[in-house]
């Protein structure tokens, strides 16, 4: 695999998510509420979760283990969908709870699990890391 613009459009939206997410949890942290920082920094992660998970449709990878060019940490791309859907439907709801601990679910899962699992030797980018 190599860095094609799809791949580059990937990566970009799934390192500001990375970087963005902890802004929106905090914001809502303490005593101290900043909504309009919340609601900023939220849709701004919520635009490049979307956005990363949209562009993961289009990377396949034959190299490793697959199904038609997809691997399994591509099921992430559904799992993103729902749980973002769903986060705004507790907040629709009322369900405050349920949107915090979805929204915080969804940033451990696709962002910090799924990037530790893009730094495997195998991946793309565990390749560039460790230099393999």
């Amino acid at each position: 695999m190599t860095l094609t613009p799809i791949v580059a459009i990937h990566l970009s939206f799934a390192v500001l998510a990375l970087l963005l997410g902890p802004f929106a949890l905090w914001a809502r942290l303490g005593k101290v509420v900043r909504v309009r920082l919340h609601r900023a920094f939220g849709y701004a992660w919520v635009t490049c979760m979307l956005g990363a998970a949209s562009s993961g449709i289009f990377i396949r990878d034959f190299h490793l283990p697959n199904l038609a060019g997809y691997t399994p940490i591509h099921l992430l791309i559904p799992v993103t969908f729902l749980s973002i859907w769903r986060a705004f439907a507790f907040l629709a709801s009322g369900n405050h709870r349920g949107h915090r601990l979805t929204m915080q679910w969804t940033y451990a899962v696709a962002c910090v699990i799924t990037g530790l699992f893009t730094l495997l030797p195998q991946r793309y980018l565990g390749k560039l890391l460790w230099g393999m």
